[in-house]
């Protein structure tokens, strides 16, 4: 018990100063690349002090989307929300005025967050840790004999290639490069180390294949050679390898890299890893090549790509005070009123550009398209429910359904059925989907357009019962060895303290 409270304060800390700036951080930037920042810290710093990073990692990333309720660009929720809002006519939000509702809420739910989260959520390991747990039962080091039968031979000549269970990782030159992934057409040399990756009874059987012969293990994360790097690569919901198989998606050709270990559900996947459909949530461990990350990082096939070893930190250029000094200009004419939000967060992105900040293509990457084109199809969406008369259908049910409540009854409904939504679709989507009811709900009620439609933009964000139903969630899951309970533990309080301030500040503030 006392082990237990010493750990519960030495995360708590922690948590208690990372609250503020990381909220803060969110309410003006994109949550995603916060926590891609913050998620290697964090595990470092658990290592360290040998504590489980799952008592960082989800608390984290509920503290950016708590922050992102803060402003207008707090979250591509509130800009969906705000267009939709110009183009029913009820005008558009202040930069700060859905802060009128979110700060409170992000205040009790910061608190509610570093007080509960290292009590509730349990000491997972993470992928790094069960890597290194399990490394004997599906790693090993071969040695090619001198002169055998498979001196000189490719890999695929020498039966090496298509293994049941088992994979060649890479083949390590007693003078030369490492070459990670391995080709068919690799040609074998005396004296290779070769590093197999599979399962354990199929490992043992490589002991008895000719010209090869064992080698002592090495730990996978200790690999000192420059030309060798492990990473931890996380599948988003836009990934194209999601419902794929590594074969299938032909993964080493086309990525340049060997996985050697999937992560789901808080464990290892112990099968034929060529043979397992990907998820949403899956954390792949591969080798590959230093340039792995920066040609991968930027494109929608993984949500974060992650060194599994100690990466050197990145070193500050003469540039990087552009970037805040920018973002602070526009936030200041924007709040003002001085410049359109739009129209100065466009002026910066170009100047980004002309000071090399970003090169143009960095800067096409950056651009959301999803976001766009939801924008767009939730015009025609919410015209369409209006028009066919569906949003009135919904409205009645969910205002009958609180007959005896009045306006908070309605707006109950409408929180409930917002979070519920935002949970099994994406968070944009159910923005989208909910927008035209509420304001049907609000004509039949009474309640403020535009109070309501800050209920929906905060509610659609609140998504804290679930790794699917926000990016942070899904970036998480992985690198903290979470299983899909866990996200209820801390996100039910948090749902609850969202809806129940939500519902009762909103007819207080738009009256």
């Amino acid at each position: 018990a006392v082990e237990n409270v010493a750990e519960t304060r030495k995360v708590r800390r922690p948590l208690a100063r990372l609250a503020v700036p990381v909220a803060g951080a969110s309410a003006f930037l994109n949550n995603t690349p916060i926590m891609a920042m913050l998620i290697p810290q964090l595990q470092a710093w658990a290592d360290r002090r040998r504590l489980s990073v799952s008592k960082l990692l989800m608390p984290v990333s509920f503290i950016t989307v708590l922050g992102g309720m803060l402003t207008l660009i707090g979250t591509s929720t509130n800009l969906v929300v705000n267009g939709l809002m110009v183009e029913s006519g009820i005008g558009e939000l202040g930069f700060f005025e859905i802060g009128k509702v979110g700060l409170p809420v992000a205040v009790v739910g910061l608190i509610a967050v570093v007080l509960l989260a290292p009590r509730v959520l349990p000491a997972r390991r993470s992928v790094k840790d069960e890597l290194t747990a399990e490394a004997r039962h599906f790693y090993v080091e071969m040695i090619v004999v001198s002169g055998g039968p498979i001196d000189h031979k490719t890999v695929e000549d020498a039966g090496l290639r298509d293994l049941a269970g088992v994979f060649l990782v890479s083949v390590h030159r007693t003078s030369g490069p490492v070459i990670a992934p391995v080709n068919p057409d690799t040609q074998l040399r005396g004296g290779d180390r070769l590093r197999f990756a599979g399962q354990v009874n199929k490992v043992l059987d490589l002991q008895e294949r000719r010209g090869l012969k064992s080698a002592e293990l090495e730990h996978v994360t200790s690999l000192d050679d420059p030309a060798v790097r492990y990473y931890e690569a996380v599948i988003g919901t836009r990934s194209p390898l999601v419902g794929r198989t590594l074969r299938e998606a032909g993964f080493r050709a086309t990525y340049q890299s060997a996985v050697v270990a999937i992560h789901r559900d808080g464990e290892l996947v112990h099968a034929q890893l060529g043979r397992v459909p990907l998820r949403v949530g899956d954390t792949l461990v591969l080798v590959s090549d230093p340039g792995f990350k920066e040609r991968w990082s930027d494109r929608e096939d993984f949500l974060l790509i992650s060194p599994v070893d100690d990466a050197a930190p990145l070193v500050a250029t003469s540039r990087a005070w552009i970037p805040p000094v920018l973002l602070g200009l526009i936030v200041f004419l924007a709040a003002l009123g001085v410049v359109p939000i739009l129209v100065g967060a466009l002026i910066g992105a170009v100047l980004l550009v002309l000071t090399r900040v970003l090169s143009s293509n960095e800067a096409m990457r950056a651009v959301d398209l999803e976001v766009i084109v939801i924008i767009a199809a939730a015009f025609g969406l919410a015209a369409a429910m209006e028009t066919t008369g569906l949003a009135e259908v919904i409205a009645s049910g969910l205002v009958s359904a609180t007959g005896g409540l009045g306006e908070r009854g309605a707006l109950l409904g409408l929180v409930l059925a917002t979070i519920v939504l935002t949970e099994m679709i994406t968070n944009n989507a159910a923005a989208m989907l909910m927008f035209p009811i509420g304001l049907t709900i609000a004509a039949q009620t009474g309640l403020n357009p535009v109070g309501v439609a800050v209920a929906i933009a905060l509610c659609a964000s609140a998504s804290f019962l679930t790794p699917i139903g926000y990016q942070t969630n899904t970036m998480v899951y992985g690198p903290g060895g979470y299983r899909f309970g866990d996200y209820s533990r801390l996100g039910l309080p948090l749902t609850v303290i969202v809806a129940t301030m939500t519902i009762w500040l909103v007819p207080v503030m738009w009256p």
